[in-house]
């Protein structure tokens, strides 16, 4: 059954809710030879941040770099984050991270991408966006 949608948008400001996901491995790698695609949303703006990864292992670290150069940059605070339950997001790591800054943790249900919808829909769409640049262009599926 659906849910109703929301009549008023309770995020006011950037960087008070980031929806991520971490997808891959991919069939082709990057020129870097990268293989997984760290994608974070802002919920109020939906600018996009895309990080290629070698391994699902690097996540953590970077997160903590963009976390504090995002609040830097922006002169605000991360308040919450949101992903699906990856063990990339769920770990040790991360939620210390979340704890010494203060960050509010929000999880999908197991096995239901749809949740994590901003997240899965920006994939989506930069993986078009991707293979019809390369078909207009006609380039080799390497790039």
């Amino acid at each position: 059954m659906s849910f109703k949608s929301k009549l008023e948008n309770s995020i006011s400001k950037p960087l008070q809710m980031l929806h991520m996901d971490l997808f891959g491995p991919t069939n082709v790698q990057s020129i870097g030879q990268k293989s997984y695609y760290l994608v974070i949303i802002d919920d109020f703006t939906r600018f996009s941040w895309v990080y290629f990864l070698h391994a699902k292992s690097e996540t953590t670290e970077l997160l903590k770099e963009f976390i504090i150069k995002v609040e830097n940059q922006l002169d605000s605070k991360v308040k919450i984050l949101r992903s699906d339950n990856g063990t990339e997001f769920k770990n040790v790591n991360v939620d210390s991270l979340c704890a010494e800054k203060g960050i509010a943790r929000q999880f999908s249900a197991p096995r239901t991408p749809l949740q994590n919808g901003v997240a899965q829909w920006k994939n989506r769409t930069l993986i078009e966006a991707a293979r019809s640049m390369i078909a207009d262009a006609k380039i080799p599926i390497t790039f």
